[in-house]
């Protein structure tokens, strides 16, 4: 599959691959929160993440005899993918962890709708209904409710520098939505995966070690460490790639937004989080967003 798609078209295929991308993803953040809180330093986490991906990618593509070198027409999309995508997600994302909740570290490294909806007007030239403008408008609404940032200590420099490195995280990420949509690669991204994830750890490696030791690895952060590396890294990926590919940008974007919700729930109640009101409030709000996305086109799905 190259990616090619009609703009507007919402398919159940790319609804699926949405869901399993959101809540894989939005699982791996209170894992990784675990993680570093047992003592993994969070870059080698994001490292490690990377290239247990790559391996178990490249070893999944072989065993199905479908490892192939990727060729010309795949370096744009290979690139936002493994570079923004990957490395840059990764490495601002684990470095703000290290600052932020893991409930917050997904809300703000996921508002990719901030990003994607101009870009989406300037690169792309989507044409963006009022409907789905409507969905962006609610689900910001529901992040702005979830982060709460008149309740953030902003004198704190390591708040401060967490949070910012978190909205980097999320233009990083929307770059890359942007990029493979404009550039669709010959080859599926199924193929590209592990050459993706290759690239990352290749950039990754260098940060990790210039940022210092490796930390405590416990049992536990090993055991985060194969779930993500295994399941969550790549087969959450994929399905994010897939559903940028197959799902209008807008829809794709505002669907992306369920990945925080599911990561505060998570660690609401796997890590103690608080919950309270604006957590409630504003799941709700993402999810509403969602569902205004795509509900009008849910009834053009093809059977």
């Amino acid at each position: 599959m190259s990616g090619a798609v009609r703009s507007g078209d919402v398919t159940r295929a790319g609804l699926v691959q949405l869901a399993g991308g959101v809540a894989l993803l939005g699982g791996a953040w209170p894992v990784t929160k675990y993680a570093v809180s047992a003592g993994a330093a969070p870059l080698w986490f994001g490292f490690g993440r990377a290239a247990l991906s790559s391996f178990t990618a490249f070893l999944l593509l072989a065993s199905l005899g479908r490892l192939r070198r990727p060729v010309f027409a795949d370096l744009p999309a290979l690139l936002a993918v493994g570079v923004l995508q990957i490395a840059g997600f990764f490495s601002l994302a684990h470095a703000a962890i290290a600052y932020v909740p893991a409930g917050r570290t997904a809300i703000l490294s996921n508002t990719t709708t901030i990003f994607v909806v101009p870009l989406s007007l300037l690169v792309l030239r989507e044409k963006i209904s009022a409907r789905r403008w409507l969905a962006t408008g609610i689900g910001l609404l529901g992040i702005i409710v979830l982060v709460g940032p008149w309740a953030v200590d902003w004198h704190h420099p390591g708040v401060v520098l967490g949070n910012f490195f978190l909205l980097g995280a999320a233009a990083s990420w929307s770059l890359a939505i942007i990029a493979v949509r404009r550039y669709p690669p010959r080859s599926s991204m199924f193929a590209l995966l592990p050459w993706c994830f290759a690239i990352a750890s290749l950039l990754l490696a260098p940060l990790a070690l210039a940022h210092g030791g490796l930390g405590r690895w416990a049992p536990g952060s090993l055991a985060a460490l194969g779930f993500i590396g295994v399941i969550g890294g790549p087969i959450g990926t994929w399905c994010v790639i897939q559903a940028a590919l197959t799902l209008p940008s807008v829809v794709a974007s505002v669907g992306f937004l369920a990945t925080p919700a599911v990561g505060l729930l998570l660690s609401t109640f796997y890590l103690g989080e608080p919950l309270d009101a604006a957590l409630l409030v504003g799941t709700g709000l993402i999810l509403g967003g969602v569902l205004v996305a795509i509900w009008p086109a849910r009834r053009r799905v093809p059977r």
